[in-house]
């Protein structure tokens, strides 16, 4: 069964749900729609038994170039209301029932990255690339990357990709712990959806359980969650995220005032 809602196209079957953002010709960019379709198909998923796992995946050779940068502009300026959708989809993705599964292609931006430390299995091409700008946008991390992606890859690695802002190849972040493998772009999809499938096959109840071992206590992950956001709220409000966005349309370099 497929369905396209807000720029999502929906496929389900043999057990597995797959989510593919569906936006080429921004980038595959998420606009508070595609965050609200996502969130709903993954609650309809699980709250559905005939689905076992949630498969997440781009088009046109790229994952996400993360947010849409007119949303959070039209959200600074007053003008626009994304964070309603935005929250409910990052506090949705600690506490999904099912395993979560993305394949990665292309560049993967802001929220193309953080999702993925909330994901079971994430297998990337070897073109994937991760990168999450917030700092050079005037705003702060979120998805509890703040938490999530220190414990997982260490503090250096983090603090260079959150604060100083350096991308990360598919082979580093192999090496990091965050991708499981790298697979041929051609082959991709298929070895998501084959993960997907073996998971359908699993006892759910048993399934269930070693998973949420293994996942732990998402209080402290919500909380974190909870702290970002509203750092993020004030953040977006500011000067300089008003500057940094405003640049971006211009296409030209932010000008932020001296440090004192």
């Amino acid at each position: 069964m497929t369905s396209e809602i807000a720029e999502v196209a929906v496929w389900r079957g043999d057990g597995v749900q797959v989510l593919r953002l569906a936006r080429p010709e921004k980038k595959n960019a998420l606009t508070g729609a595609m965050y609200r379709a996502l969130s709903d198909a993954i609650e309809a998923g699980d709250a559905d038994d005939s689905i076992a796992a949630h498969v997440i995946t781009g088009s046109n050779g790229i994952f996400t170039a993360g947010n849409d940068i007119g949303d959070f502009l039209a959200t600074s300026r007053g003008t626009g209301d994304l964070n309603k959708d935005v929250v409910r989809f990052i506090r949705l993705l600690p506490v999904v029932k099912k395993p979560l599964i993305a394949a990665v292609n292309g560049p993967a931006i802001g929220i193309g990255t953080t999702m993925l430390f909330h994901c079971d299995l994430v297998y990337a091409a070897p073109d994937a690339t991760f990168a999450t700008p917030f700092l050079d946008l005037g705003v702060t991390p979120e998805a509890a990357s703040s938490l999530l992606m220190p414990q997982r890859i260490g503090y250096a690695r983090a603090f260079a990709m959150l604060v100083l802002g350096d991308p990360m190849s598919a082979d580093d972040a192999v090496a990091a712990g965050f991708v499981n493998a790298i697979i041929p772009a051609a082959d991709l999809e298929k070895a998501a959806l084959d993960a997907a499938r073996r998971l359908a096959k699993k006892p759910p109840e048993a399934l269930a359980v070693a998973r949420r071992l293994l996942r732990g206590d998402t209080a402290e992950i919500l909380k974190r969650t909870d702290e970002e956001v509203s750092a993020f709220r004030e953040r977006l409000k500011s000067p300089e995220a008003i500057e940094a966005f405003t640049a971006f349309f211009e296409k030209r370099p932010p000008k932020f005032g001296k440090s004192v």
